[in-house]
């Protein structure tokens, strides 16, 4: 089940439980997680799930990597749900023009019709394999390989929230304003975090799936104009 632990500085370190991005190593990677974090040892300051790796954080003070080598080798092995248990959540987005500006050159280096490009991103569900980066960013997947472009050479210093992006097989939208170098081809109005409470509520979580709906400039106005602002107000959730 885990492959290695390997030391991340001084203070943290990787557990390790596969090499290959896919859905069943992500919903091992979240179990183990919650059961690293269902533990609540105070020397185990954080846990922060990857594609294919769980990053831990510890107090140097009172804990080694020995230390933890041992409290993981202690936990049963956890009961691995689906990676796709989570809700089904359509988000529409505006392709193209200023809410996409790399659609264009996406579309070009495909070698493929711009429409080309928004019908592939969109006809598939995205699984949520982790968040991470800024608060609720969504690390989905995978993209069709034919429209899997690499990031930007020369990153971004401030991507507008709402924004969908491509990296790879990853997609993505960016729920803050923030640096960033991810091909940039949408924009969603559909907030995916509330920062306004003491703490954060996100839309997203891992083993969501994530469905965009093409739209138009016009509709996602409409929807800012006459639909609450709260969070998850326009999304639509099924099982």
């Amino acid at each position: 089940m885990i492959r290695e632990i390997v030391a991340a500085g001084e203070c943290g370190a990787y557990i390790r439980f596969g090499t290959v991005i896919d859905p069943d190593t992500s919903a091992l990677v979240q179990a183990f997680a919650a059961l690293l974090r269902d533990l609540r040892r105070a020397e185990i300051t954080d846990v922060v799930p990857g594609y294919v790796s769980l990053y831990v954080e510890f107090d140097v003070q009172r804990m080694t990597i020995a230390d933890l080598q041992r409290i993981v080798e202690e936990i049963t092995p956890p009961k691995v749900e689906s990676a796709y248990s989570g809700d089904l959540i359509d988000i529409p987005v505006c392709y193209g023009d200023s809410c996409g500006p790399d659609l264009t050159q996406v579309a070009a280096e495909c070698a493929m019709s711009e429409a080309d490009v928004i019908d592939i991103h969109s006809s598939r569900e995205y699984l949520v394999f982790f968040l991470g980066f800024t608060p609720g960013f969504p690390f989905m997947g995978t993209v069709d390989e034919r429209i899997a472009v690499p990031r930007l050479t020369a990153p971004r210093t401030k991507v507008p929230a709402g924004s969908v992006g491509i990296a790879g097989y990853q997609t993505g939208v960016y729920p803050v304003d923030s640096p960033g170098g991810w091909r940039l081809i949408g924009r969603t109005t559909e907030p995916l975090v509330d920062l306004s409470g003491s703490e954060p509520r996100f839309l997203l979580s891992p083993r969501c799936r994530v469905r965009f709906l093409p739209t138009n400039p016009g509709h996602l106005q409409h929807a800012t104009s006459n639909i609450s602002r709260g969070l998850g107000s326009r999304a639509h959730r099924t099982r």
